[in-house]
């Protein structure tokens, strides 16, 4: 063990002194992407290992279909609309805060489809997230979510549609496209004997405008720590530094894969506080989750994907109609009270009864409580049970996706 820990660290000292030494004079060649975990500079690269390498961690690919084979140029243009989208920093007048349509758009897609064998996995889907906000995509397994990500991190070719990111096509961008973008994977794996500070630091060495590690592993909380080893650290842990391997370089653009999964309430919402910061620093974040609770707290718009197309797209407030949907009121009658009791107004609206529980669907559920208010107050009784329920991201995600199947 000893003797693995020494070659580790002087492996690591040596890469370490030679991307100092090599940073300013730009060793990578154009087009080629920051070394994957575990490689020394400028070792060739797979593609679909490239898309890894820009965060940080090794990258497996998700099986079925080719991977690898960039698609050449497109001869329309698409991708030049938004060659001056983003800058290194907030743009100047941008007003801040959620929900702003004014800000350019870092990512475009016209048209995107992806077969396999005859399968269309990405049928003609449409989408654009714009600079600043956080984009949540959601969908069930199969619904292709994994693949459009890859395709827009440049991993895996498309098999007709437009696609812009960072002003570029994905499929035939650069070394320094790559430093613009972040990824945080699923699962990852950084050296095992290295600490969180030395694991940035080796990192840090394939940018060319690297963020100050010390500031890096304060913004997602490892500052304390800094010298444990990432092979000890807890699962947490572990995952604020992927976050913190995907900030490293200081991109525009992150892609977060399932950042909480497996994590405990408290951890999970210590996440989601390091993920709002992000985008109070002027990030672009592109994230998927099955978490709706997540999606809700985090995200400015949502689409959700189902059989390979786009089904809806919003607020979380209005995804799908959610906010025209009807609410449910709902309370338990007193003893010797039934149904028929109640005020015309009210009782117009009951679509359930059963053990004593009454359910009234309404669009107007505090005009309907004011009647019910009237009513108990009256006859002097209380409701203690009384309940008023709109329905959740969850809800109507479950019936978008139940409806495409």
């Amino acid at each position: 063990m000893a003797i693995i820990l020494y070659k580790t660290i002087a492996g690591y000292r040596r890469r370490r002194r030679a991307a100092a030494a090599a940073q300013s004079e730009q060793r990578l060649s154009p087009g080629e992407p920051p070394p994957a975990p575990g490689t020394r500079p400028g070792t060739p690269q797979l593609a679909d290992a490239s898309v890894a390498a820009s965060a940080g961690v090794p990258h497996t690919p998700s099986g079925g279909g080719p991977a690898g084979t960039a698609a050449a140029p497109r001869p329309d243009g698409q991708a030049a609309k938004v060659v001056e989208a983003v800058s290194r920093e907030p743009a100047a007048g941008v007003p801040e805060g959620r929900g702003q349509v004014s800000r350019p758009a870092v990512i475009e897609v016209r048209g995107l489809r992806k077969c396999y064998d005859g399968l269309e996995a990405v049928a003609g889907i449409d989408l654009e997230v714009r600079a600043g906000e956080i984009f949540a995509f959601l969908g069930p397994n199969g619904a292709g979510k994994t693949t459009t990500v890859e395709i827009l991190e440049g991993y895996r070719r498309r098999t007709a549609g437009d696609v812009a990111v960072l002003g570029a096509d994905p499929a035939a961008a650069g070394r320094d496209w790559r430093a613009r973008i972040g990824v945080v994977l699923q699962e990852s794996q950084p050296e095992d004997e290295l600490t969180a500070e030395e694991c940035l630091s080796l990192y840090a060495g394939y940018y060319p405008q690297p963020r100050p590690v010390a500031e890096t592993l304060d913004l997602v909380g490892l500052t304390d720590h800094r010298t444990a080893r990432c092979g000890r650290m807890s699962g947490g842990q572990r995952r604020r530094l992927d976050v913190a391997l995907a900030l490293i370089g200081d991109p525009e653009l992150i892609f977060l894969d399932e950042p909480t999964t497996g994590f405990d309430p408290a951890a999970r919402q210590s996440a989601w506080d390091v993920i709002a910061g992000l985008r109070d620093l002027g990030k672009t974040i592109f994230l998927t989750t099955h978490y709706m609770e997540e999606a809700e707290r985090l995200a400015d718009r949502i689409a959700v994907l189902a059989a390979g197309r786009i089904v809806a797209e919003g607020t979380a407030a209005t995804l799908g109609g959610r906010d025209t949907e009807a609410s449910i009121v709902s309370f338990t009658m007193p003893p010797g009270m039934t149904a028929a009791d109640l005020p015309a107004a009210l009782a117009a609206c009951v679509t359930r009864t059963a053990n004593g529980r009454v359910e009234a669907d309404t669009r107007s559920p505090l005009r309907l409580v004011g009647v019910l208010d009237r009513w108990a107050q009256d006859r002097g009784i209380d409701l203690p049970d009384l309940d008023v329920h709109r329905p959740t991201l969850e809800d109507v995600y479950l019936q978008l996706t139940r409806e495409s199947r």
